[in-house]
């Protein structure tokens, strides 16, 4: 929602200055100079960038539009782990092989659907669990692999959102390119009517405009917005990997789970109670 909130924003105060100076609409309208620049733009992208990277990028930008990890997100979350941490202190480590080797069919998995339906953090999850239950390493060794994972995954999802980054940046090289074919257009009119020989000029001056305001009223932001919500996923990963942490280290789960939620954001980390309340309601 805020991502269309400021596209509106910036086209309304570009546009709407515009007009009110006086300017004609109509002039703007350059497809032509549109193809050119985001075309070049396109086909940079392409070839700076591995397949992959490409990939993940068009993946992700629909994301600009979601709020997946919300309050009741990670008070889901918090609660599995609470519920998990329990089996474990009541029977056992060896209690829960059988909830994270078909978590599917949990039980305890299958009452947190918001959860489940993210099969990479449910991955995450029931690797290092599984990792718990062999009980061949320490908290230290355990720790320091779940930092390399998330070292190798941050650095993955920040790509798309670095090699938009460099295409705001060659946008306005591109919007030059644009213009100078306009002014190379603009000389075989020469000696023509004044009229005609205006609008290629014209023309030419809107790829630079275009470029301009693609690169930093557009572009740019969208790849900061990419960013944030990349480390926005960072931090639930945090969050879990604090959980699990905690508990390996001998906390109780109530106080393993409350170290998971010191680590969130404010705007999404629901506070003491509402955790006590949303736990006892699935003692």
């Amino acid at each position: 929602m805020t991502v269309l909130i400021g596209v509106i924003i910036v086209l309304s105060a570009v546009l709407g200055g515009y007009v009110l100076s006086h300017g004609e609409i109509a002039a703007l309208w350059q497809p032509f100079e549109l193809l050119i620049i985001g075309g070049a733009a396109l086909g940079a992208f392409i070839i700076a960038n591995p397949g992959k990277v490409s990939k993940a990028t068009f993946k992700q930008l629909p994301l600009l539009f979601r709020h997946l990890h919300t309050k009741a997100f990670y008070l889901e979350l918090l609660s599995l782990f609470f519920q998990i941490f329990n089996v474990i202190r009541r029977e056992g480590l060896i209690a829960i092989e059988r909830h994270i080797d078909d978590p599917d069919d949990s039980e305890i998995f299958t009452r947190f659907p918001l959860i489940t339906r993210d099969k990479e953090a449910l991955a995450f999850i029931c690797d290092y669990l599984r990792l718990m239950v062999i009980g061949d390493m320490t908290a230290y060794e355990l720790e320091n692999l779940m930092d390399i994972e998330l070292e190798t995954q941050l650095s993955e999802k920040l790509a798309p959102s670095h090699a938009l980054g460099k295409v705001a940046d060659a946008l306005p090289g591109f919007g030059i390119v644009a213009a100078v074919l306009g002014i190379v257009i603009t000389m075989q009119f020469l000696g023509g009517a004044p009229e005609q020989l205006g609008l290629h000029v014209a023309a030419a001056l809107v790829g630079t405009f275009l470029g301009i305001l693609l690169a930093y009223g557009f572009v740019a932001p969208l790849s900061q917005a990419l960013e944030h919500k990349v480390l926005e996923e960072a931090k639930f990963y945090e969050c879990m990997k604090t959980c699990i942490l905690a508990s390996i280290n001998g906390m109780p789960p109530q106080v393993a789970v409350e170290f998971g939620r010191k680590t969130l954001f404010a705007d999404v980390r629901p506070d003491f109670y509402e955790l006590e309340e949303c736990v006892k309601g699935i003692r």
